[in-house]
C-alpha cells in the first residue's frame, strides 16, 4: 500500500458521511461503547493509534471516557482527516489529537502505543495485504498493548449467507441504498469488498501477534474482535 494519490472523499462528501451513517448509530454505538469497557484498564494516559479515522467518531467516544488519552488518527483520505481535524477542534479534544495522511505503515513505529483501533477498515483492505495490515498494527503496539478491529465478516459462500443477505439489505437500505445498489450488493461483497469468514479474519489477527482474538460484539455482518499482544 502506498501513499494515496486520490481522495475518494471531496470535502462535501466527507462533511456527508456521519450524516449518512447516522442512521445506524444504534450500532455504532454500541460498537463504541463495548469498545470502551474493553480498553478500560489502559493506563491513565494511555496513546492510541486510529486507523483509517474517518471523520473520528471512535476519538470523540474515547476521548470523552478517557480524558488524558492521547490519539493519533491516519487515514488516507485528506478531506476525512480535515473534517476529523475541525471536529475534534470544535469537540475541545483537538490539543490531544495527532492527524496523519496514509495508511497504517506511515504511522510511528518508534514510540508504541496502549492501543490501536481500527473500526469498519479492514474489509476494504485486499486479501493479500490483510495479514500484512495486521501486522503493521500489532507491530507499533506495546507488549500487552490491546488491538480492537472491527469489519464485515462473513462466509459468503455458507448456506447462511442469503438469510443473512436479507437483513445486510435492511442495513443499506437505511443508508439510502436503491434497488439498483442492492441487486448489486452480492457482487460488491464478493468483488468489490474482501469480506472474510470470522475464522479466516481471527486467524490473520492471531498470526500477527495477538495472542488469544476475542469477538465482543456482531450486528449482522459487522463484528469485531479484540485481543493482547
Amino acid at each position: 500500500m502506498n501513499k494515496p494519490t486520490t481522495d475518494f472523499f471531496n470535502k462535501e462528501a466527507a462533511q456527508r458521511y456521519d450524516e449518512r451513517n447516522s442512521k445506524l448509530s444504534r450500532i455504532s454505538d454500541c460498537l463504541h461503547f463495548l469498545s470502551t469497557l474493553v480498553l478500560k484498564d489502559l493506563p491513565e494516559k494511555s496513546r492510541v493509534l486510529c486507523v483509517g479515522v474517518g471523520t473520528g467518531a471512535e476519538i470523540m467516544t474515547l476521548a470523552e471516557a478517557f480524558p488524558q488519552w492521547h490519539f493519533v488518527g491516519v487515514d488516507p483520505s485528506a478531506n476525512m482527516l480535515e473534517v476529523c481535524r475541525e471536529r475534534m477542534t470544535k469537540a475541545g479534544y483537538a490539543e490531544r489529537c495527532e492527524f496523519i495522511h496514509g495508511y497504517v505503515q506511515d504511522a510511528p513505529s518508534d514510540t508504541k502505543f496502549d492501543a490501536v483501533v481500527s473500526l469498519l477498515v479492514s474489509h476494504f483492505v485486499h486479501r493479500n495485504d490483510r495479514a500484512g495490515y495486521f501486522q503493521h498494527m500489532t507491530d507499533r503496539l506495546k507488549e500487552g498493548g490491546f488491538l480492537v478491529n472491527a469489519e464485515i465478516s462473513f462466509d459468503l459462500n455458507s448456506s447462511q449467507f442469503p438469510a443473512m443477505l436479507k437483513g445486510w439489505e435492511a442495513v443499506q437500505t437505511l443508508m439510502g441504498a436503491t434497488p439498483e445498489s442492492l441487486a448489486n450488493l452480492p457482487k460488491q461483497l464478493k468483488e468489490v469488498l474482501t469480506v472474510l469468514p470470522p475464522e479466516e479474519t481471527e486467524f490473520l489477527i492471531q498470526q500477527s501477534g495477538i495472542t488469544q482474538p476475542i469477538r465482543f460484539f456482531q450486528a449482522f455482518m459487522i463484528c469485531a474482535w479484540f485481543g493482547t499482544k
